[in-house]
């Protein structure tokens, strides 16, 4: 991509809407005031007497078990150095974010203006009274070690410099697991370290924390190889220095060497040097965002190498979201004073044993595997993996428990567990799946409205993202215009006029049309001509094979783009009537609407159709659909064409498909209401929990709560997908957004990829 689009688009990111990624929410009612005098004067006095009286409840009254503040002075932010506190903002906020999203922990970024070690150490103990820990992060060495090394000594809250640990907590699960794959002991292994800085010499105190042994490590850092003649390093790199005297440089100390670990700079690992290592080797190149070796090369060069990388398009990412969330998470749980080394082997310990376990099913579809397995491509777990927060939190909370460290005792682990899986369930993590999915296996996608801004920029983004192969339709030079004035780079991506295209492939697809409606009355000469509107071509590409997908909408109504689709693809077997889907992402979770857009005043037959349409696609979200049939009535308690509709339906679904978790004629509080539901109506058969699949009676009814929930309730829409169609075909909403589009197009990928491994069954 353009290096000006994607600093526009970083700056855009960051500026649009409200400035920056975070924001404080008030977690208790603020509407009346009642409650404002609950939340400060005078009902906050209450809970600031009893803190008074008994420090630790500050636990218990206040946000402070969950916060973690992100600290750094800007010394050393990944891949820009000391650009200054001010400038290191954005990285903090964005580690915020990530605490955020994997762990449901707050996060204040604080970024200090100095660089003197006391003063440092001084405001953040400070600052102990209203934080639950505090993660340093992007502080140069050698002062960070003593920074750490300081404030955990003084302070009673976890502490933990990220950049020194993470990494060596993730990539020792990693040589672990790749150990014990190439079947050598950790107490064996001839290990080169290239790099010297804060991560380097974490990593390595915590290999040998593992039973490496220092005599057979060398390290090198930028000026060769750290041996007891140097006076130019510190006494922490110095512990490192090696005895050995046949080493003098990197080709050296690859010689017959069993792992070679790389936390310095891209590309100074050569074939040559690899193919000197042991049988069996192990290389975890961690430089971003060029490894020290190609991955390509390195696996090319040796075929028996096991590989690890910092980078998400190779397996085995050494990754420190696997690590630095779920850490914080157990040990804020357990109120620890500190994070120790007990905790850190825990969570190595922990990281290394999910590789070994059978992967969760949607852990395959978020990356398109059919079955990811503990080898030698999958020696640590992705990060999208739901059991990294029960499990790595679980043990380190465990282990400061047993280390005498944690002042609050977890007795049920199993609810712990529970607790823990529902602080983030799936909401916040379906859409990346779904995006990494597509990902994995990118489908053509046809833009049936190409010149137009927000179509183009769609295009550029999942270009970009590696989502999609667009193929363009519309006037060539008012597209090309577009893309210069606004500066979109879409490389050779293929654009096609079809008023333009006199040739084979359009009398093809118009002969098709004819073929398909010539007892509807099309002409073979009506057919020619409706092959120069872009829904009917679009819809011949995907058709015919010369594309995967379609997408089309944003600037026609519903009807007009979903007709051709229909009259020249058709409906899947089976299927009678197509509908329209909304995943809307709310705080509770995704939450799936239909029908809102195909079908107006559906009879019940037609709602049976579309319940077990709806059943079929939500389940392939690796989602159980519990689906309620929506009424104004509960069960009966009201008459009327509505309610006597939705009782038909649910009343053949029950007979026909008692498999589908329905239930209705229901309102649409008590669906989504458990305890409602369960006080009131015991019988139903999602009683329990909420349902998370709504079939709405009308057309209106559904298309108006959408649009009122993502309003008014601040969920985000997806959608509309459409359903039943025998190949991937989806119609945008008019006027929708470039995010929309790119969310559309990214289901639309995926849906490709389904019918694709459905065609060739």
């Amino acid at each position: 991509m353009n290096k000006t689009n994607r600093k526009l688009d970083a700056l855009e990111y960051h500026t649009k809407g409200r400035p920056g990624k975070i924001q404080v929410i008030p977690t208790k009612p603020t509407n009346t005031q009642r409650d404002l005098s609950l939340a400060y004067s005078p009902g906050v006095a209450e809970p600031c007497l009893r803190i008074a009286a008994n420090t630790d409840d500050v636990y218990k009254y206040t946000a402070k078990g969950n916060l973690v503040a992100v600290i750094s002075n800007g010394t050393a932010v990944l891949g820009l150095g000391s650009i200054g506190p001010e400038a290191s903002k954005p990285v903090m906020e964005g580690k915020g974010l990530l605490f955020k999203i994997y762990a449901d922990i707050d996060v204040f970024d604080l970024e200090l203006n100095t660089t003197d070690v006391d003063e440092f150490v001084r405001i953040v103990k400070a600052l102990e009274p209203t934080f639950g820990g505090i993660n340093l992060e992007d502080i140069s060495a050698p002062t960070c070690f003593e920074i750490e090394r300081r404030l955990k000594a003084e302070m009673n809250i976890p502490v933990m410099h990220d950049d020194q640990h993470g990494t060596a907590i993730i990539s020792s699960a990693a040589l672990i697991n790749a150990c014990e794959l190439q079947k050598k002991k950790l107490d064996k292994i001839k290990m080169v370290v290239n790099g010297a800085g804060a991560a380097a010499v974490s990593c390595t105190k915590m290999y040998l924390s593992l039973g490496v042994k220092l005599e057979n490590i060398v390290m090198l850092d930028i000026n060769g190889v750290i041996t007891p003649e140097r006076t130019d390093l510190d006494d922490i790199r110095m512990e490192f220095a090696t005895r050995r005297t046949d080493v003098h440089n990197l080709a050296d100390a690859m010689k017959d060497a069993d792992v070679f670990i790389g936390l310095s700079a891209g590309d100074v690992v050569t074939p040559q040097m690899l193919k000197t290592m042991a049988k069996n080797p192990i290389v975890f190149a961690m430089a971003n965002p060029n490894p020290e070796i190609a991955y390509d090369l390195a696996v090319e060069t040796r075929k028996d190498i096991i590989m690890a990388t910092g980078r998400s398009d190779y397996p085995n990412q050494v990754n420190n979201v696997l690590g630095f969330p779920y850490i914080f998470r157990g040990a804020l749980d357990v109120r620890a004073t500190t994070i120790n080394e007990a905790m850190k082997l825990a969570a190595v310990q922990a990281i290394a044993e999910i590789a070994k376990k059978t992967v969760p099913e949607e852990v395959n579809l978020a990356y398109n595997a059919k079955n990811l397995h503990f080898d030698k491509n999958y020696i640590i777990p992705k990060p999208m993996d739901n059991r990294l927060i029960t499990e790595v939190s679980s043990a380190v909370a465990k282990a400061a428990m047993e280390s005498g460290v944690a002042r609050k005792q977890i007795t049920d682990w199993d609810a712990y567990a529970d607790e823990l899986k529902a602080r983030l369930g799936t909401d916040n993590k379906i859409l990346r799946n779904i995006a990494n999915k597509a990902k994995s296996n990118m489908k053509r996608v046809v833009f049936a409205e190409a010149d137009n801004y927000k179509i183009l920029k769609s295009a550029q983004i999942v270009i970009d993202e590696g989502i999609a192969i667009p193929i363009l339709l519309g006037n060539v030079d008012r597209i090309k215009q577009i893309m210069l004035e606004n500066d979109l780079q879409l490389g050779d991506v293929t654009i096609i006029d079809p008023r333009q295209d006199t040739g084979e492939r359009a009398c093809k697809y118009a002969e098709y049309l004819f073929s398909k409606r010539q007892r509807r009355g099309v002409t073979l000469f009506e057919a020619k001509k409706l092959m120069r509107d872009r829904n009917y071509y679009g819809a011949c590409m995907v058709q015919f094979g010369d594309a995967d997908a379609l997408i089309s909408g944003l600037t026609k109504n519903y009807v007009s783009t979903v007709k051709p689709a229909l009259q020249i693809i058709g409906t899947e077997p089976g299927v009678k009537k197509v509908a329209g889907m909304y995943m809307m992402i709310t705080k509770k979770g995704p939450v799936f609407f239909g029908d809102t857009t195909v079908n107006v005043n559906p009879t019940a037959q037609d709602l049976v159709d579309i319940t077990v349409l709806m059943d079929k696609s939500v389940r392939k979200f690796n989602i159980k659909p519990r689906i309620a049939v929506l009424s104004y009535s509960n069960f009966g308690s009201n008459e009327g064409a509505i309610p006597e509709m939705t009782r038909e339906t649910v009343s053949i679904l029950h007979s026909q498909y008692p498999d589908i978790v329905v239930d209705g004629d229901m309102q649409a509080n008590f669906a989504i209401n458990q305890a409602l539901l369960s006080d009131n109506y015991p019988f139903s058969t999602l009683a329990g929990e909420p349902a998370n699949t709504l079939i709405f009676p009308t057309l209106e009814s559904g298309n108006i709560a959408y649009k009122l929930l993502q309003e008014l309730g601040g969920a985000e829409a997806v959608g509309p997908i459409l359903l039943g169609m025998k190949k991937s075909v989806h119609i945008l909403q008019l006027g929708s957004s470039v995010r929309e589009i790119v969310n559309m197009v990214t289901i639309a990928v995926v849906d490709a990829q389904e019918k694709e491994t459905i065609a060739g069954k």
